[in-house]
């Protein structure tokens, strides 16, 4: 069996996922550019920032499986159905580390972490010392999407004492959160976390006329890339429009060395790191989830989170 994983990798990822595989499996991990070589007898694709679509589909008569992680917007469904190839994702296996990336950024802003801690190791007099912080206790955080993310950064900001504001398109039974409309939740919340998926209903969701909504004080975290239009919320960083963002993903990745957010001192940034905790591109509960939903098809058993019928 074959096993074609295609994105880019540093030297250190790429030994850890190959030990994640079973020995006996042939794996090859490819850039995009050498994807096309390896598709003619490939059973299953793993992606990473590569359109699968019917043009790809066509050229892997074998192929089985397109496993991707938690999002999936690269992956034209209804293409797989029509090859009669399986689409699976891996929603909630990274669900707690990104919940907890969300709250290291909440606490990093309001108790001023990356300041402090360049403070004192630029050797700043305590005279110099010139911050304000703030408590979690009290605040009101909206979180859009309640799916697995959502859910988890509610029951921790509940632990904080926070009001959980939430957003979803169906109901979620939370004795906790109380669902809102959208303009309830721009209007009240002192925060706002982003967890949908990028569909064509949720792209630049956030944009000029929902930033008007918002708190002057209000703190964005999003965690994933192309919900914001990222042009509207550098103007609204650069206005004041509101307090500032915390952003693990982009509209394009990696972020352009040129881009203005490197520059805001509103922001914070972390290189699209939030649902990987076992270090640079790689996550051991995702290939292990990776390799049991291999498995299962192998076995012509149906593997988790299907996304398509086939």
């Amino acid at each position: 069996m074959k096993v074609v994983i295609c994105g880019e990798f540093p030297e250190k990822a790429e030994e850890n996922i190959f030990h994640s595989f079973p020995l006996s499996w042939e794996v090859h991990i490819v850039p995009p550019s050498g994807l096309a070589s390896e598709l003619s007898n490939a059973d299953i694709l793993i992606p990473e920032h590569v359109e699968i679509n019917a043009d790809l589909l066509s050229k892997a008569p074998k192929l089985k499986l397109v496993q991707t992680g938690a999002g999936y917007d690269n992956v034209d469904l209804k293409a797989c159905t029509e090859f009669g190839v399986q689409a699976c994702n891996a929603a909630g296996v990274n669900a707690y580390a990104v919940a907890e990336h969300v709250m290291a950024l909440i606490l990093s802003w309001y108790k001023n972490i990356p300041y402090l801690d360049h403070f004192l190791k630029d050797h700043g007099e305590a005279d110099q010392l010139d911050y304000t912080g703030a408590e979690l206790y009290g605040k009101t955080i909206g979180i859009i999407g309640l799916g697995h993310v959502g859910r988890i950064v509610a029951e921790y900001c509940n632990a904080f004492h926070m009001t959980v504001l939430g957003y979803s398109h169906k109901l979620i039974e939370m004795c906790s959160v109380e669902q809102v409309d959208l303009d309830t939740l721009f209007r009240d919340s002192d925060i706002i976390s982003l967890h949908v998926p990028l569909t064509d209903s949720t792209r630049h969701l956030i944009n000029a006329e929902t930033f008007s909504k918002m708190k002057p004080d209000a703190l964005l975290i999003t965690s994933r890339g192309g919900i914001v239009d990222e042009a509207a919320l550098i103007t609204a960083l650069e206005n004041k429009d509101i307090s500032g963002a915390c952003l693990d993903v982009f509209e394009t990745e990696p972020l352009k060395p040129d881009s203005p957010l490197r520059d805001l001192k509103n922001v914070l940034l972390t290189p699209h790191t939030a649902g990987l905790p076992d270090g640079i591109k790689y996550h051991k509960k995702r290939y292990a989830f990776f390799v049991r939903n291999i498995e299962k098809v192998m076995r012509h058993e149906t593997p988790e989170c299907c996304l398509n019928t086939v």
